[in-house]
């Protein structure tokens, strides 16, 4: 049909309708232009600090109001311009090191298969807790929540439903798959069920005394390929571990809050942790759309580490006399909201 329909319009039976040329879609001038104001300042709300996405929207706009040959022409000379910018170098960046995370010496280069992880626990229905839960049951993983008493636990629980609820309200999720979602979800109060899990998270208050004691516990309690796992922030993986047989199963898998939303995930490896566990979690990681960056076991480990010196110095700021809502301005317009 496609090799008649050339020869047509070679042999002048059918007219050469060239797309570029069409305006049938295009609203009239002054409607166009109030959309086009829209887009903008929808844009501007979106990305605050970025540029290009105004300059594709006047590029639109030349090729609208003057024409397409006029559009292609902007669009080449915008398109030259932000090549050298530094923003556009930095996106590069950005792009390629989401892409290398991927690769870590000392553990994907061993040609390790990760391992299935068909069913995960997490030790903790706090805020932290509750957002991990989410993002797992939400990439179909079954997860038991534990909790110390019935009201932790129903607040857990409730947490969780409040997270998937808020994704049903905003359309990114039909009830059905509410109801799925929840229920992958059993709450528990003590180890009985932990016997048939892959992987535990815990995510309880960052406390060495009650971090310790739970790892001697899920070492009794899990089966012994069981990846052991702690959603610490700051604390030496080391210290965590100290009391067990296990050293070479325990991990950082470091969640950011809100643990559903934000998109990285720290793997914290010690020089105990067996490569087969990283390869595991990298793979979770992945399953469970995040990208997991493999760090050393170091204070505050990648992400703290390099927050350190910028609340530090907000803080001395403060400490100098000044402004704190002129601080807060400054590190929100910088793009750091939180």
């Amino acid at each position: 049909t496609a090799r008649r329909w050339a020869l047509d319009i070679c042999e002048l039976r059918k007219p050469w309708i060239k797309s570029l040329y069409k305006t049938d879609k295009l609203e009239p001038l002054g409607e166009a232009r109030e959309i086009l104001k829209f887009a903008r300042a929808q844009a501007r709300k979106q990305a605050a600090n970025l540029e290009h996405p105004l300059v594709c929207i006047d590029v639109i706009e030349e090729g609208v109001v003057s024409g397409p040959r006029a559009g292609l022409w902007k669009e080449a000379n915008a398109f030259q311009s932000l090549l050298f910018s530094d923003t556009c170098k930095s996106l590069l960046h950005v792009f390629f090191s989401q892409r290398a995370t991927s690769k870590v010496p000392g553990a994907t280069d061993l040609g390790l298969m990760p391992r299935k992880i068909t069913k995960v626990a997490i030790l903790g229905g706090g805020l932290m807790g509750s957002g991990i839960a989410t993002a797992m049951i939400l990439s179909n993983y079954p997860v038991i929540l534990k909790e110390v008493n019935e009201k932790f636990l129903n607040a857990g629980i409730d947490r969780i439903k409040a997270n998937l609820q808020s994704r049903v309200r905003k359309g990114k999720m039909t009830e059905q798959r509410y109801e799925k979602a929840l229920s992958l979800v059993t709450g528990a109060l003590g180890y009985e069920k932990f016997k048939e899990v892959d992987l535990v998270i815990e995510a309880v208050i960052e406390n060495v005394k009650l971090k310790q004691q739970i790892f001697a516990d899920l070492e009794k309690y899990c089966p012994s390929h069981c990846i052991l796992a702690t959603n610490t922030s700051t604390i030496d993986l080391n210290l965590i571990g100290e009391k067990t047989k296990s050293q070479d199963r325990i991990v950082g898998a470091h969640f950011f809050s809100p643990a559903h939303v934000m998109p990285l995930l720290e793997i914290v490896r010690t020089q105990h942790t067996s490569a087969q566990v990283v390869v595991d979690l990298l793979d979770v990681g992945k399953r469970i759309k995040k990208t997991p960056i493999v760090v050393g076991n170091c204070t505050g480990f990648a992400v703290n580490r390099m927050f350190f010196p910028y609340t530090q110095s907000a803080l001395l700021f403060v400490d100098y006399g000044m402004d704190v809502y002129k601080i807060d301005r400054a590190c929100t317009k910088f793009g750091m909201p939180m």
